[in-house]
């Protein structure tokens, strides 16, 4: 019978780098692909046993008796008891669980602690339960993905990653639990400060760097330890590409700082933080032709392919570039000369279910393969086209919630939202990412991550999703090429303050000193070109009902989002996690943006609709 998570005796061998040959370790990555053969291959017959476990497990919590499950663990009877539910569904139970109630509401495990969401979009974070034995199974899923690297970049373990990671504080609820970001709970345990030496994931940076909760001091020393050590770095990256390159953009407004550590063996005075600074000045020594050979680098007019020209040995980049994180892709190009970019996973804050199995594949043919044992999967079918929008509502009658399917059933091509069923008490929780199916992998699905559910903007009755908007923003930018500019970053607000309302679109420039020679005209026809791009009924709204206003784009000044990013950080949210919103819902960031614009144009006509009788 197969285990529900890598088996002991395979993640110790994996784990245990440090006192086994490189042969012996190959063996084990043999190990580890074999289980990945497995669990595709035996998909729903794992599935079917993982949701017996945790109905079992759980039989007799709180929340499974209220539904009226009464002990059954079938899969039909759960269905048919158990409702689809949101994060507000959970609100009640969880803030119960975080003032301290701890009788087993959720789950029989202890809860022994939350992770929190990133919470850029509404301005709230959300409180995920999490157990010990969670936590850990969701160590073991890491485990997988050096054994899959290693089938298609041999070598790694011949040098190092500089990879950037971060950690925030963490907070107590009022009844004494930890919450705090995912991976900053992970970089704070004794799975990664305890961890034993592995060559395959020889990080740069020295753990007191992560795990300072200063950013600054932190992508400092990260940065400093990663360009002295550059010869012997062959793969860079972050947990997404805002990351990685908000890395760069430091690099850009610090090198001369960075280059005079190294070429005097010191560290820069703002670095205070004592343990940083140990940890550091053990690496560094003085090497003034480094610092030379970085200066001219660095002081050049172009900056494109400033990755490989810094890091010579860089096979690739690891970084999460799809969904909204694709905008990142062309200057991800620009800044490495093309090298390939790798996603190696996909998760959430709720659960770590999926890996891409050919992780040298094209940034936009991302397809990542869930893992049965992480979770009990169900997909709620999605429809996404003209009419019809992704944003259903909260609440599904009895009828939508018997058109979720499972893992092995879903159609090629076919958009659902997932909804996970975990050992930690989420129970038929809809997760709110979208996914396409892109292919199987023997009986195990294989998805395309396609955008957040419930991400919109709406006026009247439009709803224009992330990815919509992302398309639209996207064909607009070709009236920016003859002036050698695009947007570094965007975002976006439905405006209801004006009559009628209208959209706005916050564009910061690359090249923000274009700005001024480009007629307004081309900004115009920019915003021309978004609402042209936007769905049937929105433009039906904005020329024959006029219930919607011309779309407003507003030009912000260098470096806002990084402000926008600053803030999100001050209110709770991880740097490790930060993802630009795409829609702003909360005030106070609506205002921060507001009071960065530079100028401001509006869509000079109606967009073309041609009434549909269909």
């Amino acid at each position: 019978m197969l285990e529900a998570a890598p088996n002991s005796s395979l993640a110790a061998e994996m784990n245990n780098t440090n006192s086994i040959e490189e042969s012996q370790q190959l063996e084990s990555f043999e190990k580890a692909l074999k289980f990945i053969e497995d669990f595709t291959t035996n998909a729903d017959k794992i599935q079917n046993r993982v949701l017996s476990e945790i109905l079992s497990i759980n039989a007799h919590v709180e929340y499974l008796q209220r539904h009226g499950l009464d002990g059954h663990t079938d899969r039909d009877t759960f269905k048919k008891v158990i409702p689809v539910i949101t994060y507000e569904d959970l609100k009640l139970d969880i803030n119960r669980i975080a003032n301290g109630d701890t009788s087993p509401i959720l789950c029989r495990e202890p809860i022994t602690g939350f992770f929190t969401s990133s919470g850029t979009s509404a301005g709230e974070r959300k409180l995920i339960p999490t157990t010990k034995e969670c936590f850990e199974r969701r160590s073991l899923f890491r485990i997988l993905r050096t054994p899959i690297m290693n089938q298609y970049v041999p070598g790694l373990n011949k040098g190092k990653i500089m990879y950037f990671m971060f950690t925030k504080p963490e907070a107590k609820t009022p009844g004494g639990l930890v919450a705090i970001p995912i991976l900053s709970r992970y970089y704070k345990s004794s799975h990664f400060k305890e961890r034993p030496y592995d060559p395959y994931n020889d990080n740069t940076s020295p753990d007191a760097t992560i795990i300072c909760e200063d950013s600054y001091q932190s992508l400092y020393s990260q940065l400093l330890c990663g360009l002295y050590q550059n010869n012997q770095v062959l793969r860079v990256g972050a947990a997404f590409a805002f990351g990685f390159l908000r890395a760069i953009w430091f690099l850009q407004k610090h090198w001369t700082l960075l280059c005079n550590d190294i070429r005097t063996g010191t560290i820069d005075t703002q670095i205070t933080d004592s343990s940083v600074q140990e940890a550091v000045l053990k690496i560094l020594k003085p090497n003034p032709k480094l610092a030379d050979f970085i200066e001219t680098e660095c002081s050049r007019d172009s900056w494109q392919g400033i990755i490989t020209r810094l890091w010579p040995n860089t096979k690739y980049i690891d970084a999460i570039v799809s969904g909204s994180m694709s905008q990142y892709i062309p200057t991800l190009d620009y800044y490495s000369n093309g090298l390939p970019i790798v996603c190696t996973r996909y998760g959430f804050s709720d659960c770590s279910p999926g890996l891409n199995l050919n992780p040298l594949c094209k940034p936009n043919e991302v397809s990542y393969t869930l893992i049965p044992t992480m979770a009990y999967f169900e997909f709620l079918p999605v429809e996404r086209n003209n009419e019809i929008n992704n944003s259903e509502p909260n609440f599904l009658n009895e009828k939508e919630q018997q058109e979720l399917v499972d893992l092995v059933d879903v159609k090629l091509g076919q958009e659902y939202e997932l909804v996970v069923t975990t050992y930690a008490g989420l129970y038929r929780y809809r997760v709110g990412d979208v996914l396409r199916v892109a292919g199987f992998k023997n009986k195990a699905p294989q998805f395309n991550f396609i955008c957040r559910r419930g991400v919109v903007l709406s006026i009247d009755t439009d709803k224009t999703d992330e990815m919509e908007l992302q398309n639209a923003v996207e064909n607009s930018v070709k009236h920016l090429i003859p002036f050698n500019t695009s947007f570094e970053e965007y975002t976006s607000y439905a405006d209801a303050s004006t009559i009628p309302g209208h959209y706005v679109v916050y564009w910061e420039l690359i090249n923000q000193e274009q700005a001024t020679s480009i007629p307004p005209s081309v900004f115009e026809d920019c915003c021309l070109t978004i609402e042209e791009s936007l769905n049937s009924v929105y433009r039906r709204l904005r020329v024959h009902e006029k219930s919607v206003g011309p779309l407003e784009i507003k030009i912000v000044e260098k470096g806002s989002f990084t402000k926008l990013m600053d803030f999100a950080i001050s209110q709770g949210a991880s740097i490790s996690q930060y993802k630009t919103p795409r829609c702003l819902k909360f005030a106070p960031t609506v205002e921060l943006l507001n009071s960065k614009v530079l100028s401001n144009y509006f869509s000079p006509k109606c967009p073309k609709w041609v009434p549909n009788y269909k």
